[in-house]
């Protein structure tokens, strides 16, 4: 038998309407602010208070709109996740560091050896061209 819990799941519901209005309202914004920093023609600290005042409030209300609470809700899990990461010790990233070069250095070298063979068995033993 299974047991069922006594409480209703919590359901939340979400406009979509009403987060498609405050993502219009944050483009509005931006593009006002922009819009203000040219049209005003005080001194500079005005049209850029202007500019920065207006961002800032574009910013505010994307993030009170469903798709900001899901960009900073991923923000903190991709934050969390860093803390979590064991990080290599000076000693083995140098270790690591090295091995990758070498490991380059020894495939450059094989390339252009293969290459020189190549270049000469079609050239000179094929073709028969003479440099």
């Amino acid at each position: 038998m299974h047991a069922m819990s006594t409480g209703t799941p919590q359901v939340e519901t979400v406009s979509p309407t009403a987060d498609k209005a405050k993502l219009a309202a944050a483009a509005l914004l931006v593009v006002g602010g922009v819009a203000a920093y040219y049209v005003i023609k005080q001194a500079d600290w005005i049209r850029w208070g202007a500019l920065i005042l207006l961002l800032l409030a574009a910013v505010a209300t994307f993030f009170t709109s469903e798709p900001g609470k899901q960009l900073l809700a991923f923000g903190r899990d991709a934050w969390r996740e860093t803390q979590k990461v064991v990080w290599p010790s000076r000693k083995e990233a140098t270790q690591m560091t090295g091995y990758v070069f070498a490991f380059v250095v020894v495939m450059a070298l094989f390339l252009w050896m293969t290459d020189k063979t190549l270049e000469w068995v079609l050239y000179d033993l094929v073709l028969g061209w003479k440099r």
